[in-house]
């Protein structure tokens, strides 16, 4: 536990140290305290960022973090609090899966008309770009792959090539459109899947990830080999 603490201690006073000098809504950061108070500022406002949220004022959210550390006394409770949150973060979940949805079926259905494009029953969709030899993975199988993944404007999300490391898991074990996309492969083949949502995370995005809920997925699949 002592050695844990330190290393933190550590962390901290080389992030005080980049930083002192700087100004915070005209406060100069003077001590290690200052600095971790202005450090928590920046992941709280980095989190709400990435959390698309909408606008937040910066000067309410200011005065709610006074009254509880430094008044003792907030406009209202913490459990009222989460539950506000709770219906309003749904309410956001919710026009979003469907603005999302909206926009998958739209590529969905345009990518489907492209040359070299395949559309299976399931809403699947694929182009073979180099076809492998071999026998094919079956559900049950542990594969290795080589693979990038990207929204549908063209944000990458996740990559084994960047990580210089493929990946091997059991097949049933992810998500549908991959499961049953792999096994139309043979090893040293490589395919780009289209993934609908329904075949994706549906409304059940990755939490902190790019991927947004009802996102449709194109991932560029090499398949390494088969166990």
């Amino acid at each position: 536990m002592k050695s844990v603490v330190s290393v933190i201690i550590g962390i901290l006073f080389l992030t005080s140290v980049s930083v002192y000098g700087q100004k915070a809504t005209g406060k100069e950061l003077k001590n290690i305290n200052d600095t971790v108070s202005y450090c928590i500022g920046v992941n709280i406002a980095t989190t709400l960022k990435n959390m698309n949220i909408g606008d937040i004022d910066p000067d309410i959210l200011a005065q709610a973090i006074s009254d509880v550390l430094v008044k003792k006394e907030a406009k209202c409770t913490n459990e009222v609090a989460e539950k506000i949150l709770s219906g309003y973060f749904s309410s956001i979940k919710g026009k979003e899966a469907e603005t999302n949805l909206k926009k998958s079926i739209e590529f969905l259905t345009a990518n489907s008309k492209k040359e070299g494009v395949i559309t299976l029953p399931s809403g699947l969709q694929y182009k073979i770009i180099s076809q492998g030899a071999g026998v094919s993975p079956k559900a049950t199988d542990t594969v290795t792959v080589h693979y990038r993944g990207v929204l549908i404007d063209g944000t990458q999300f996740d990559s084994s090539y960047d990580r210089g490391e493929p990946a091997t898991f059991p097949l049933n074990r992810v998500i549908p459109g991959w499961t049953e996309g792999l096994q139309l492969m043979k090893p040293g083949g490589k395919f780009t899947f289209f993934i609908p949502p329904q075949l994706g995370y549906g409304e059940n995005a990755p939490p902190g990830s790019p991927i947004k809920p009802n996102a449709a997925l194109i991932f560029d699949i090499e398949l390494l080999s088969v166990k």
